[in-house]
């Protein structure tokens, strides 16, 4: 792969995960913090703890993509509680810091190794594309838990 290529991945993952941040948003938008953070069943999650995982562990990939330190906390993702100006404010970060990380995206960056916390190292290709999958598994997540909110009985 070659600089140009370098650009091509990084222009289409940029695109995709602004798209879903985008469709995070609007189902964030306009929701009051007991939708937010309603759980369908006791172990389930909630909306405001699929947003924040889902940004953190991205924001754990694409530092791990351009080995750079992470600092994540997961297990405090899935205790969270937040209104959905949080929410909102944490998608805007992630556009941001997303837009940095992949304007400096090299060749190295996707074709090595690259380690993940306890995870075996892969490929930084490989960890945008796993990534970007288990992003879209926890909209649908979100998708459906707005539809259980507003059918409860």
């Amino acid at each position: 792969m070659d600089e140009a290529g370098v650009r091509t991945v990084g222009d289409a993952f940029k695109t995709l995960f602004h798209e879903l941040h985008d469709k995070l948003r609007e189902q964030v938008r306009g929701l009051d913090q007991g939708t937010l953070n309603w759980r369908p069943l006791p172990k389930a999650n909630s909306i405001a703890v699929l947003v924040t995982h889902s940004l953190g562990s991205e924001r754990e990939m694409i530092r791990a993509v351009r080995s750079v330190a992470s600092d994540r906390d997961r297990d405090s993702e899935f205790k969270v509680e937040a209104e959905a100006a949080d929410l909102l404010g944490l998608l805007d970060q992630a556009d941001r810091e997303l837009d940095e990380h992949l304007a400096g995206l090299t060749v190295e960056d996707l074709t090595q190794d690259r380690p993940r916390k306890d995870q075996e190292p892969k490929p930084g290709l490989l960890w945008l594309i796993s990534n970007y999958g288990h992003a879209r598994e926890h909209l649908a997540q979100i998708e459906l838990t707005k539809q259980l909110y507003d059918s409860r009985t």
